[in-house]
This record gives structure tokens, sequence and C-alpha cells, in this order.
């Protein structure tokens, strides 16, 4: 990729907003530094909250940006609570969409004021901030809104009234979640999948309240995503081709992007670019020096994300299963891990396991998933991890928590041949069972190569002429410069 040449006075101005989660806001800021390598000047938005926690894993030199890639800050609206912990994510989407627009409407006012920078000229927001589209309408300016989703979970994000209208989710109450009715109920009209099951929808149509704040978030932002100029999906067009095919006519241009870290890797390392990162917990790199110590595919590594919290007893179940599976594993223990108190492991399982676990609060993923250590990765089915996980060969057991995370299992499962589930009420046999299949069995053995396969498709997708690179360029081009740029 060669940097794009623009003069200082003409150079275009991207004011970049993430949804404030750790899992938005990581390819958020992956895209971002594309961009800035695309000869783009970048202002990244965070929320006032993250920018705190920041400065505390990272330190304030983090904060400090280049001379044209900025950090600024909105309030969200919420009370500040813990900084080692996530915020409530059904109080940070109520206040977001509430709270959110105003700020940043002054924000892109104040930047377009100061004569230090060029003029803002496009807005490049998370799907999930489909807001920010009143201020780019106001000023004339593209907005392009990254859904950094799947177009599998795309596609069931637009589903969801469709769905209520028809009567296949009216819940009369919460009995269905035990009665089978999620697993037992196929809809084979929703094209591009084929008999997919209510479980394997976004989470969020699990409710019996037509006014569910999740449920009708969603509708306004999928919505809101027909006034934007063009879409982007964290996808590659060669993993979900058929989904694509039945999207793209019904919404503005979409743009197939990823995998972005791939894409990163392309910048030469003496880039200044590699200095800004965005972890809001700090790492523990020492787990790499561990993972050094063990045979080529040896060591499960177990991470449930940034935001999914367990039980005292679901925590036990999964210990005891990788110890009981007698494999090496990287596990990944946020302190925030367990409902409203600290993770603590018994110390038994401690002894147990001694020389062959390792244990640590967060970790830098995509080193860890490329280390030749890594045979396998137990995962809460986040897309992030699952399409890291992909481009690394690495096959997974996946145990998805909540919103897109059933359909990102389901698609791993059943189409792509690349992972196993387990049952959400986890109990330690099975658990010691899957483990032991994928890391010693003939099915790991195979998910291992369909893996790798897909792990050659995702490099095609980033190298020249790849679909994804091209993609990049048709995005700059065709989106976000306007015609005398």
């Amino acid at each position: 990729m060669g940097s794009m040449e623009a003069s200082k006075k003409k150079k275009p101005h991207a004011v970049v907003i993430p949804f404030p989660l750790q899992g938005h806001i990581n390819p958020t800021l992956k895209l971002a530094k594309l961009l800035h390598y695309k000869g783009f000047h970048i202002t990244f938005v965070n929320t006032e909250f993250n920018h705190k926690r920041l400065a505390k894993s990272r330190g304030p030199e983090a904060l400090q940006g280049l001379p044209d890639f900025c950090f600024e800050t909105i309030p969200d609206g919420l009370p500040l609570t813990n900084l080692d912990s996530s915020q409530h994510v059904p109080s940070l989407v109520d206040s977001t969409r509430k709270n959110c627009l105003l700020p940043f409407r002054n924000l892109v006012l104040r930047l377009n004021e100061n004569a230090t920078m060029p003029p803002v000229s496009c807005i490049v927001s998370s799907g999930l901030m489909s807001f920010t589209v009143e201020v780019s309408e106001e000023l004339g300016i593209p907005n392009v809104f990254f859904w950094t989703y799947n177009a599998s979970s795309f596609m069931g994000f637009t589903k969801f009234f469709d769905l209520m209208e028809r009567g296949v989710s009216s819940f009369k109450d919460e009995s269905y979640l035990n009665n089978g009715y999620l697993e037992n109920t196929s809809i084979e009209w929703i094209p591009g999948k084929k008999n997919i099951r209510l479980r394997d929808l976004p989470s969020f149509i699990r409710t019996a309240d037509p006014n569910d704040l999740f449920l009708n978030f969603f509708k306004v932002e999928v919505e809101r995503a027909q006034r934007a100029t063009a879409i982007i999906l964290h996808t590659f067009d060669e993993l979900e081709n058929e989904v694509l095919d039945i999207l793209k006519p019904k919404f503005p241009p979409i743009f197939t992007i990823a995998p972005l870290h791939l894409l990163l890797s392309q910048i030469p390392e003496s880039s200044s670019l590699n200095s800004i990162e965005f972890n809001l917990w700090k790492e523990e790199p020492e787990c790499l020096k561990w993972l050094d110590t063990k045979e080529p595919n040896s060591v499960i590594y177990v991470n449930f994300g940034s935001i999914t919290v367990i039980t005292p007893q679901q925590l036990l179940e999964f210990a005891w299963g990788l110890a009981n599976s007698k494999q090496n594993f990287l596990w990944i223990v946020r302190p925030d891990l367990i409902m409203g108190e600290k993770a603590i492991l018994p110390q038994e399982f401690k002894t147990d396991t001694e020389g062959r676990g390792f244990l640590a609060g967060w970790c830098p993923q995509e080193k860890v998933l490329k280390h030749p250590s890594i045979g396998g990765f137990l995962t809460h089915s986040g897309w992030n991890s699952m399409l890291e996980s992909i481009s690394s060969g690495v096959p997974m057991l996946c145990w998805p928590f909540f919103s897109d995370q059933p359909t990102n299992s389901m698609r791993a499962c059943s189409d792509w041949g690349v992972a196993e589930e387990i049952n959400n009420d986890v109990k330690r046999d099975e658990v010691e069972k899957l483990v032991r299949g994928l890391m010693q069995g003939q099915k790991g053995s195979e998910m291992r190569k369909k893996a790798m396969e897909l792990k050659v498709k995702a490099e095609e997708a980033v190298c020249s002429n790849g679909s994804s690179l091209l993609n990049l360029e048709h995005l700059v081009h065709e989106a976000l410069l306007s015609k005398d740029d």
C-alpha cells in the first residue's frame, strides 16, 4: 500500500468515533490508522471514561497521538464508575443515543474553527453511533458507518422487526428460554441462511417485551444505516459472499474490509502509527515467554473477551474442565469476569495445573493467537476474536454470551467447520471432553485443517489485488474523498 499524496491545505480530515466498548474501539482504531496511512488527518473520539481508562492502563503518553492523529473526548452522560471494569452495557447504549449528539456536534464545530488543522471533511462512526449522521448532514460531508460485525450478524439485526411482525418472536413470557423454542424454531425464509434457528440470531431478539431497549436501539440503528454515505462490514468477501449478495442491493454501498489487523501489518514497522494502541486493561506480555516453553499446537488459549461476565459456578466448571483435560492452557481471567465480585480460583486448581496452566488478567491477543504453541481457542465468540483466530489458522470452542455471538458461533460451527459449541449450561465433563478432542482428537485435526484453509483466504483478501485491499481503496476514493481532494 502506498501513502496517498495530499497537499497540506487540502489534506482530508476524518473524525472517527467508535461505540465506547473495547470490542468496537479496537477495530475502529485499526481502520483509523489505515486511513491515516492513506493520507488522512485523524481525530479519534473517545468517551471521557475510556480516555481515563486508557491513561491508567497504558500511561498518559498513550494519549498524545501524533500531530495529525489526535485524540479528543466527549462525555457519555453516565456517572464515573470503576476504571477497572467495563460500563453497564444497557446504560451505555441508552446514554450514548440520548446524550452524545450535542457534545459531538460541538466538538466537530470546534475542530472546524481550529486553524492549525484541516477542516473536517468526513465522519467515520460506529454503526451504533448513528446519531453522527445529523452532524454530517448539517455540514454536507460524507458519513461512513462502520459496523464492526460480520455480514451474517448484520443481516440478523436487519431482520428483528420482520420476525416480530411475522409472529415468529412473539414471546408471551420468558419461558421460551427453557422450552426448546429457540432451538427448534427454524427460520428458512431469511435469504442467504439455510435452516437458521431462532437461537442463532443476535441474542437481543430473545425478549417478550416489544419495548425492549436493545431491540429498539438496533431498529433505529439499522434504519439510520440507510442515511449513511456507505457502510463498512468487518468481514471479507470470500468468507460471506452469499449473505453479502443479499445485503448489498438493500443498503448504501457496502465495503467489506477485513481482517483489519492483517491490512495494518503491511504498514512498515518503523511507522509512528505503531505506538498508538488502545487496550483498556494492562497487558501481561509474560504469557508470551511462557508460550515459548511449550510445544507447537500444545496450548489451548481461553479468553471470554472484554465484557462477558460469568457466575462463580461457571468459573469452576471451566476451571475443572481445563484441569481434567490434562492440556496446557493460557487463561485470561479479567478482574471483572465474575458478576459483582473478584474472580478467585481455588488453590487446589492452581496446584493441580501447575506448570501446564498460565493465568493472566489480559494479553496481546493477536500475538498469542499467532504463537506456534497455540493449538486451539476457547472463546466467547466475539467477532474480533473469531476473525483473529481464523486469520491465524486456529480452531475454536465457542461459548457465545450475547449480541452477535450466537450468529458467529453458528457460522463457525455449522458453515465453516472450524469450531464446536459448548452448551450454555456449561459442565466440566463437557469442557474436558471438548478441549481434549480439539487438542488431540480427529475432529480437532479436521477443524484445524479447515481453519488453515480460511487463514489462506484471509491472507489473500489483504494481498495485492485482494478484495479487502481493493475495497479499502474504493472506500477512500468513492465514499470519503470529495471530488476536490
